[in-house]
């Protein structure tokens, strides 16, 4: 508890000041940096909110962030080749698919400095990795289960994009974490990052597997999509549901408890931090990268009675 309690002042101590889109014109004697994401989701507002703090410290950079019109490797590799053509100095990014995007990422590694963060690609010329350990957060998801199904019971998982190391590896470290108990992770279905077809996943799950006991959303909105659906369906609150990341209905959904509790992560320090470090590096710094090149932010379970105070938190950070 005292870990956790540390993890979540450090949590505290670097949120949110703004969730305002980050809208940056390009000076011609300005370097650009960009933080380039994996898919439209309101889980990343919190990293533009720290796109801008880290502008506001370094005048002397354009910083972005950028939105792929779909969860797509092509579209994803097709904007961070546009940003490349465009002079863009560095580019931070969360790989919708890392094994298939090896070649790509390496084009973009040889023409300007490459970061990831989110969902790392390690086997590619990237500098660094700054983010969560996706395979600790989904250790944390299981004891979650553990602790609100102590008789064991089947869960069902979904998340957006199934090839993603950060969905990979959550789904490893949940699996692990649950090794030995009588709680077991029998399926994972993907979305492709569409939200309507993430709550279709779990009406259908509703329908084809009456004998799951939980379910976990994996990725920020898959969570409030399985809240939806069960409130729907009548079964809030006998299912029990682990969730990740903040969104309002999570939240929500365990101060109520029907949902066990949630896994939150950082993306306003991946992105502040990522941005300095980025222009740190292109300055000839690079003291700020480690020799195994993973910086890892921690992530904190947030539980009924955490609620409140996460959420007031939440609120001061963002000036709110």
């Amino acid at each position: 508890m005292n870990q956790l309690k540390r993890n979540a002042a450090l949590f505290f101590t670097g949120l949110m000041l703004s969730a305002a889109p980050v809208a940056v014109s390009h000076a011609a004697d300005k370097p650009t940096l960009a933080f380039v994401v994996n898919v439209a989701s309101d889980f990343w507002k919190a990293a533009e909110a720290g796109v801008k703090k880290a502008q506001g410290e370094m005048p002397d950079y354009n910083m972005e962030l950028k939105y792929p019109e779909q969860g797509s490797v092509a579209i994803q590799q097709r904007l961070m080749e546009d940003l490349v053509s465009a002079g863009v100095k560095g580019i931070m990014v969360s790989a919708v698919d890392p094994k298939t995007q090896t070649d790509g990422l390496n084009k973009i590694g040889s023409q300007t400095a490459l970061f990831t963060t989110d969902s790392d690609a390690p086997k590619t010329n990237r500098i660094a990795y700054i983010g969560s350990s996706n395979v600790d957060a989904g250790k944390q998801a299981a004891e979650i289960a553990k602790k609100a199904m102590p008789d064991g019971g089947k869960c069902l998982g979904f998340v957006g994009l199934l090839g993603a190391d950060n969905a990979r590896e959550r789904i490893e470290g949940m699996k692990g974490g649950l090794e030995g108990t009588k709680i077991e992770l029998i399926d994972v279905r993907g979305d492709d990052g569409d939200q309507t077809r993430a709550k279709k996943n779990v009406e259908d799950a509703l329908v084809a597997s009456p004998d799951v006991t939980c379910m976990v959303g994996f990725y920020s909105y898959n969570t409030p999509r399985i809240y939806e659906a069960l409130r729907e369906a009548g079964k809030l609150g006998q299912i029990t549901v682990v969730g990740f990341d903040d969104d309002p209905i999570t939240l929500g959904g365990v101060k109520e408890g029907t949902i066990a509790a949630t896994v939150v992560q950082q993306p306003f320090e991946w992105a502040y931090q990522g941005m300095k470090l980025m222009a740190a590096y292109l300055k000839g710094d690079k003291s700020g990268v480690p020799a195994n090149g993973l910086i890892i932010i921690p992530t904190v379970i947030i539980g009924k009675d955490d609620v409140d105070k996460y959420a007031a938190n939440l609120k001061a950070m963002a000036g709110k």
